[in-house]
């Protein structure tokens, strides 16, 4: 395999971590490999809510971190959950700083929006529901400005090289359709920030091709990986045929909307006592048992807000509109879908994974933050919090190095995933390892991703979304209990006691999906 050294640091994705940190790496010099153009394909931009953070006067970072802590369904680390939303301010203002418009008062203050699970309105947010794609417009401006930060737009990452323990390199390809040969690349520091696996899931608000690469990829180079059950399933996905599917962000709920079954009935109110303001998890549930039953589950906005629902949610309206609903006239259906993966690349405070000289953030990471159901809007701000931190620790260990561009020649030879082993994939995963749970189902998943990754052993690629998969499946399978996002029927009640978070391998997930196989 050919090589290519630098002495940049290299960071693997493009969405909101990647370009934080490689800002904050200044001057270092960086180099970003990117599977599309800047600004495309990354979950960072498709986020509408916003960016959690106690800005109001009356709300504080302790309630904050206590709001996280429980949500997070007793396995949150509460030092990390302290940190990160003592935390939050300063990147509010250091994303203004750097031209992010967040919505204002008419005194200047920060429009906050309710989400849910939150005990105030602490979400900022731009033009109701495009904060990811304004910041993460912000954020290229400023990289495409600076002379030290180096893009490679239509690369992907495929495979990690470790020796005695730790990253020595990373094997990137041509992301076009026609894959080229694997090129290994060497660096000075690494850090992963490539997203979560959503698009592992045939129903997801996540761009298809975020598919738990970047996780698998690290797992398969021998990484230990944290809480790879924990799944979150968004309640209200548009439900209209696509993937995938648009989203309707829970801010609507915060402004009084109410989902409601074909009956009319307003189903959540005999849920729980914050009814559509539960924990996500808890939505997500009884939204997709109304779909189960064939009540046809909807978010109703008419009341809440009517026509200015078109001035205050663009994003929405327009998924809406598209598909030949009328937001202001007509309920909205919607489904639970995969939206966020609370496990990944298991990291210490630091961002450091337990492979040396490889940090992570963003939602490939799992820092401890989110625990079994991650909190509203904290998605967008522990990828803020921990690219900052990666960064600082990076630099602690490297210093500053001239570093002339990286110039990678590829050449043809290599391999695509077959679209029907993907396809697959995806199925076997929303029917088995979804919303609700049961050994029988996971056992079934188990064997599926065997049998698909065995039919293209040979692709990178699907390797590392069957890696991922597994880990998911094994993990769920593993933890005999229901607790935040992971359900189990067969299971339907959480320890007593302190909660766990699960650290497992994947040669360990590997011999559980072994056995699977053998009980055929």
């Amino acid at each position: 395999m050919k090589t290519v050294e630098t002495d940049r640091i290299v960071i693997v994705g493009a969405g909101l971590g990647g370009l934080y940190a490689a800002l904050a790496l200044a001057p270092h010099p960086v180099v970003i490999v990117s599977p599309e153009t800047l600004g495309e394909g990354s979950s960072s931009a498709w986020a509408q809510g916003g960016v959690a953070a106690a800005m109001a006067e009356a709300d504080s970072p302790e309630a904050h971190a206590a709001d996280t802590i429980r949500v997070g369904a007793g396995i949150v680390d509460a030092a990390v959950a302290k940190f990160v939303t003592e935390d939050a301010r300063a990147h509010i203002l250091g994303l203004t700083d750097l031209g992010t418009p967040f919505d204002r008062t008419s005194d200047g203050g920060y429009v906050l929006s309710r989400e849910a699970a939150h005990g105030f309105a602490r979400v900022v947010r731009v033009k109701g529901d495009q904060a990811g794609a304004a910041i993460i417009k912000s954020l290229i401006q400023k990289v495409r400005d600076c002379d030290t930060i180096q893009v490679l737009e239509g690369t992907m990452a495929l495979a990690l090289d470790v020796t005695e323990g730790a990253l020595t390199g990373i094997h990137v390809q041509n992301s076009g359709p026609d894959r080229s040969a694997p090129v290994r690349l060497r660096g000075a520091a690494y850090l992963i920030a490539g997203g979560g696996s959503g698009g592992l899931f045939a129903l997801t608000t996540n761009p298809q091709r975020i598919q738990g690469q970047v996780i698998g990829m690290a797992a398969r180079a021998g990484a230990i990986i944290a809480d790879a059950e924990f799944v979150q399933f968004h309640p209200t996905a548009i439900d209209v045929g696509k993937d995938p599917a648009p989203l309707a962000t829970e801010a609507l709920r915060g402004e009084g909307a109410t989902l409601i079954n074909a009956d009319g009935d307003r189903f959540m109110l005999g849920i729980h006592p914050d009814a559509e303001l539960a924990p996500r998890d808890i939505v997500a549930r009884e939204v997709f048992n109304q779909t189960q039953a064939g009540k046809r589950p909807m978010l109703d906005t008419r009341a809440a807000l009517g026509p200015r629902i078109k001035d205050l949610y663009p994003a929405v309206t327009e998924a809406c509109l598209q598909n030949g609903i009328d937001p202001a006239t007509d309920p909205i259906p919607v489904a639970a879908a995969a939206h966020y993966h609370m496990g990944g690349i298991a990291t210490n405070a630091a961002g450091q994974s337990s492979l040396g000289n490889l940090w992570v953030c963003g939602e490939a990471s799992a820092t401890g933050l989110h625990g079994a159901n991650r909190l509203a809007s904290n998605g967008l701000l522990e990828a803020l919090v921990y690219a900052r931190i990666c960064a600082e620790g990076i630099m602690k260990v490297h210093p500053v190095k001239q570093a002339p561009p990286v110039a990678i020649a590829f050449e043809a030879g290599g391999k695509v995933p077959d679209a029907a082993v993907v396809t697959a994939l995806r199925r076997t995963m929303t029917d088995n390892v979804g919303v609700v749970r049961t050994q029988s189902g996971l056992l079934r998943a188990l064997r599926d991703i065997a049998a698909l990754e065995a039919a293209q052993s040979d692709v990178p690629d699907v390797m590392n979304m069957c890696a991922t998969a597994t880990l998911i499946a094994a993990g769920a399978l593993t933890r005999e209990e229901s607790r935040g996002a992971h359900e189990r029927a067969d299971f339907p009640d959480r320890h007593a006691g302190v909660g766990h978070r699960s650290m497992t391998t994947l040669a360990k997930a590997l011999a559980l999906r072994s056995q699977a196989c053998k009980e055929t």
